[in-house]
């Protein structure tokens, strides 16, 4: 399962809206790479594939493929704003290690 605050579920909704790509789904991957092994990956998509999983919370449809939600599952995805800039924070109660910058992840 993975989740969706409702900070995070606003601001996807209003990228999705200034970008006109609302009705697509929010897709998560791992990607390998970074100092600690794995990267996420963000981004919509208007065309998921039949073997991705599907997830919805507070109104906002997220899917990911098999490889990945292995990575995922029990993930929250937050969006924080601080004096370092904004962004998305995943909450991924799988990551056993992150790098010095917080870019990537071991699992």
């Amino acid at each position: 399962m993975i989740t969706i605050t409702d900070k995070a579920a606003e601001k996807v909704r209003e990228i999705a809206a200034e970008d006109k790509l609302e009705g697509q789904a929010l897709r998560l991957r791992i990607l390998g790479g970074g100092c600690a092994g794995f990267n996420y990956d963000l981004y919509f998509e208007d065309k998921p594939i039949d073997t991705d999983e599907t997830f919805e919370d507070k109104g906002v449809t997220m899917v990911v493929d098999q490889l990945s939600v292995l990575y995922l599952d029990g993930t929250e995805i937050d969006f924080v704003e601080g004096l370092y800039g904004e962004g998305f924070k995943f909450n991924n109660p799988n990551v056993t290690s992150t790098c010095g910058c917080g870019q990537s992840f071991g699992v």
